[in-house]
Formats: C-alpha cells, sequence, structure tokens
C-alpha cells in the first residue's frame, strides 16, 4: 500500500475489498497468497483484477503485472491506491475481449472469482490460452453451483453462469489439455509443525460423525482453484496442501469476541430472569396481602 489512510472502494457486493474481513477476505486473499510464488519474475496478467489489491500483492512479490478489469471506475481506484508499486500498471479491459494484447505475451494469468461473472466464458478462456507462453499457466478460480448455491438456496445476484465441477472441468479441457483442481473452504482447523524449519511434507486427517478418521481434507469445497497449462509437466505437483493465514489470527479473535459477548448476553440473561422471578414474587406476595386486607375490611364494615 501507498500510504497510511489509502483510497477506499465501496463494497456492492460485486467485487471484493481489502476492507472485507473475516471469511470473505480469507477466501480473496489465499487466493493471491497462493499464488505469489508462480509469479516471482514473471510476467503476470491479472485478470478482472478489481480493486487492484491482488496486483498489487503479486508486484510486491516480484512480477510484471498487469491488472485490467471493465469498471472503470474500479481502475482509477487501483491506479491512486497503488501507484507506489513497481512494475504494477491498470488498464480497463473486457476480459472476453482481449484482442489489443499481444499473442504469448504473458508468463501467468490469474483470474479469481471471474469466471461466474461471465456468459462468454468459452471465449475468456480461448484468450487466456492466447496471451500464454507455451509454458504458461493459468490460475483461475470459481465458486462450486452445487455447494454455493444449490445446498444454501443461495442467488448471488452478481453472477450469470455458475458451473458444477463437471462443467469446469469441460471448460478447462477445451482450452488447456493439463489441468490441476484445489478445492477451497475455509475451514476450522488445528495444525501441527515443525517450529524451527520450514515445511517439508503435509498431511491431513478429518473425522467424521461415526468416528472414522479419513487421512485427507475431506469436505465438500466451496470454491476450486484450477491450475492450467498446455502440458502436464508444467503443473504443480499432485497431491498439494496449502494452508493460509494471518498473524494477527483476525477470524479467531472475532469469533472470541463473539463467543464473549453471548457469554455475557446469557449471564445477562440468567440475571434478567432471576430478577423478573424476584418481581413475580413480590407482586404475588403484595397481591395476596391486598386480597387479604380487602376480606378483612368486607367482614367489618
Amino acid at each position: 500500500m501507498t500510504s497510511a489512510d489509502p483510497p477506499v472502494l465501496p463494497f456492492t457486493g460485486e467485487r471484493f475489498t481489502p476492507e472485507c474481513v473475516r471469511e470473505i477476505w480469507y477466501e480473496h486473499m489465499h487466493r493471491y497468497a497462493y499464488a505469489a510464488p508462480f509469479a516471482r519474475g514473471k510476467r503476470v496478467l491479472d485478470a478482472a483484477c478489481g480493486e487492484g489489491y491482488g496486483s498489487a500483492l503479486l508486484a510486491q512479490a516480484g512480477a510484471e503485472v498487469l491488472g485490467i478489469d471493465i469498471d472503470a471506475a474500479s481502475v482509477a481506484h487501483a491506479r491512486s491506491r497503488y501507484t507506489g508499486v513497481a512494475q504494477l500498471r491498470f488498464q480497463q479491459a473486457d476480459v472476453t475481449a482481449l484482442d489489443e494484447l499481444p499473442d504469448a505475451g504473458f508468463d501467468l494469468i490469474v483470474s479469481f472469482e471471474t469466471l461466474e461473472h461471465v456468459q462468454a466464458q468459452e471465449r475468456m478462456l480461448a484468450g487466456f490460452r492466447r496471451l500464454l507462453r507455451p509454458d504458461g499457466l493459468l490460475l483461475i478460480s470459481s465458486p462450486d453451483k452445487r455447494t454455493y448455491s444449490d445446498e444454501r438456496g443461495y442467488h448471488n445476484e452478481f453472477h450469470v453462469r455458475e458451473l458444477y465441477r463437471d462443467q469446469f472441468d469441460a471448460l478447462l479441457a477445451s482450452q488447456f489439455p493439463a489441468h490441476r483442481l484445489y478445492a477451497q473452504k475455509l475451514l476450522f482447523q488445528s495444525l501441527l509443525w515443525d517450529p524451527d524449519r520450514p515445511p517439508s511434507s503435509a498431511s491431513a486427517a478429518t473425522l467424521h460423525a461415526d468416528g472414522h478418521v479419513a487421512p485427507t481434507a475431506d469436505y465438500a469445497a466451496l470454491y476450486f482453484l484450477a491450475v492450467c497449462a498446455a502440458d502436464e509437466g508444467l503443473l504443480p505437483p499432485a497431491g498439494a496442501l496449502h494452508t493460509f493465514g494471518d498473524a494477527a489470527e483476525s477470524v479467531y479473535t472475532h469469533y472470541n469476541d463473539e463467543i464473549r459477548r453471548h457469554i455475557a448476553a446469557g449471564h445477562r440473561l440468567i440475571a434478567l430472569d432471576q430478577e423478573n422471578q424476584e418481581l413475580r414474587a413480590r407482586l404475588a406476595r403484595a397481591e395476596a396481602l391486598l386480597a387479604a386486607q380487602a376480606h378483612t375490611q368486607g367482614r367489618n364494615p
């Protein structure tokens, strides 16, 4: 970021902004954090860059980045907010009409949570294929229609064409013979790690309701992120597990704050209930006393 008090793009629900918090922040930032190692020293296209935060992250990781977005206001904002980031520029453009960009001009293209906003998805993928070098990679993500919409009964007004996993696979295969799919979902996890050296291996375990422990991350994906290439040998190794977190543990901090508030509210409700019972008892005694007095007065006119 270029200043202590950068301009903020209002959040409408259509484009993520880094001022968002909790789950949506983790989901979006994780994708760019995963992409950063692929981007170092490369020419990168961030297609549908939105507010520009991800393009800036990739540029700060050592990439030469062009961020494009169809929305003029978002591009103007990105140019203003990230003006001091080296090797970063922004341009207004439609991701389904990139004819002005040169063939094989990029080593890496990232396009996160764009596909579902576009009707002409085949044209967008064909354009990405033309813009990539023969040994280039495309990193692209999209929600799974089954878990994101169907199972939750949810409708996102900004999505025009959501895909199921098999549809996503088929679309990618039409332009990229080799692609590897990764599932993404924000989860509550306990991690074990070596505090003295970087990770050299990873494993996962998931406990099911019947007591069975599956030796994998056995969850239904909310999003899919695909790494796509012209050749299988260009893809990262299969079976990879990538975790992401923030040192401030913002989601966990928010969770603890909410728990504390709920506990405090519970204690207050218990106290109010006790007060209510005491008031009811006092009222009952007062009513009994008044009734007794009225009875006595009735017997002694």
